[in-house]
Order: C-alpha cells, then sequence, then structure tokens
C-alpha cells in the first residue's frame, strides 16, 4: 500500500513559495491500477518523484508498504527503487549503444546478481514481453511500440511489486499505444501494482481509478466502474 498523508512540496522560485503539491492525503491500495491526471504544473509528476522515491516532500508522510520513506537513508532509498519500483517512461530510457538483452540487465547489475543469472532473468523478461527475437537488437533497430517493451521488461526484470509509468505511450502511435496499456492491464492483473501519468482519456480508460490534480491539489478521484475492454494483443505473452 502506498499512502500519503497531508504531503507537501515547496519550491523557492525568487520571492514566491510555489507548492507543487499542497497537503496531499491519498492512499493507493496494493493492486490497485490508477491514472493520474492534470495540467501541466498541476503536481502530478512530482507526486510521481515522491512515489518513486526519486524526490522528498517538504513536509507530511509518504508511507511505502507501511514503511515511512522519511526515514530511509540514501541506500535504501536505492533499494526500494531497484527491488519494489519498476519505472516505465515516455522516452523509453533505452541505452542506445546495448542491445534489448544488455538494457534489460541493467538493474540486476546494479543489484549484484551473478552475470549467469543476469542473462537467464533479462532473456525470460524479454520472453515474456514477446521479444524472444528482438533480443540482440538495438533501440534504433526496434519501433517505438516494441522499444516500450524492452522498457517494460527491463522494469520487471526484478519483479517489483509497483510499476510507475509516466506517459508510457506518448511517443506512440494508437495501435502501440493499445499494446502497451494491454501488457500493464495483464501485469496489473496478476497482482502489480500500477500508477501511471497521461494527458489522454482513452489512455486512462485502461485503468481502474483516474485521479485528478489541480494546483497542487487532489481536484477529483474517480473509481471507473465500466472499464475499457482487456485487448490481448498477438505476439504479447506475460502469463
Amino acid at each position: 500500500m502506498l499512502e500519503f498523508n497531508n504531503l507537501m512540496k515547496l519550491y523557492q522560485m525568487g520571492d514566491n513559495e510555489v507548492r507543487a503539491l499542497d497537503g496531499i492525503s491519498l492512499t493507493i491500495e496494493t493492486g490497485e491500477m490508477a491514472a493520474i491526471m492534470g495540467p501541466s504544473g498541476s503536481g502530478k509528476s512530482t507526486l510521481m518523484n515522491i512515489l518513486g522515491c526519486l524526490d522528498t516532500p517538504t513536509s507530511g508522510s509518504y508511507q511505502i508498504f507501511g514503511r515511512e520513506t522519511a526515514n530511509f537513508n540514501e541506500r535504501e532509498q536505492a533499494i526500494i527503487r531497484n527491488q519494489e519500483i519498476g519505472f516505465v517512461f515516455q522516452s523509453f530510457n533505452l541505452l542506445p549503444k546495448l542491445t534489448a538483452l544488455q538494457n534489460v540487465e541493467l538493474p540486476l547489475i546494479y543489484a549484484g546478481v551473478t552475470a549467469k543469472e543476469r542473462l537467464e532473468l533479462a532473456q525470460n523478461a524479454l520472453i515474456r514481453l514477446g521479444l524472444e527475437n528482438r533480443m540482440h537488437h538495438k533501440p534504433k533497430e526496434l519501433s517505438g511500440g516494441q522499444q516500450q517493451r524492452v522498457a517494460i521488461a527491463r522494469a520487471l526484470v526484478n519483479n517489483p511489486r509497483i510499476i510507475l509509468a509516466d506517459e508510457p505511450t506518448g511517443n506512440l502511435d494508437s495501435h502501440s499505444s493499445v499494446e502497451i496499456m494491454t501488457v500493464l492491464q495483464e501485469l496489473n492483473v496478476q497482482g502489480k501494482t500500477v500508477v501511471l501519468v497521461t494527458h489522454e482519456n482513452d489512455i486512462a480508460s485502461f485503468t481502474k481509478r483516474v485521479i485528478r490534480f489541480l494546483d497542487g491539489k487532489i481536484q477529483s478521484d474517480q473509481y471507473i466502474t465500466q472499464l475499457r475492454p482487456n485487448l490481448r494483443v498477438a505476439g504479447v505473452n506475460i502469463s
């Protein structure tokens, strides 16, 4: 469970104080799939950075699985990011000179996994995403949808409990967007907690909950009763 209580994030801009987050209280239960929406400057990206232990609040509480993140030292934050949270970004963030397989291995290197085990885990993650024939291709040799699936495989390779996706379909065409959202839906069905930022209502419709931000506050928090169908895409097998 992810729990915020009266969370504040303040920035000093010259003589002005900007409240990026202004007293946020929010709970995301284990196994939820939620979309965070809002205009630029609404606070949604700030919240995602704090969710992923990439930033710290100015005040208030953020607990992850019952542990207060304010008490984490740098090493504990790094362990949480590496083992409990998988990150998926709009720009894929793949290293261009590495193959798909080598990109997926990276989190395992940081985790100190042996070379033999790294290879096996990375291969299995790519096979799980339907990329068994693209393991040795570099990012420029892959389509946008394939690159994002490599990024998801990298996010999954340490078997985290949480997937954080920041505009995961922002650089994709409509078909690839449906493909990626279907993958995220399937991961949620298998028990992963999925939280994503999106500007698109069509993408948010794949989730079970939509939280809208405005001026650092929660504007609305709505559970979706009629979910968009889970559309399986040929070649994607994440069971």
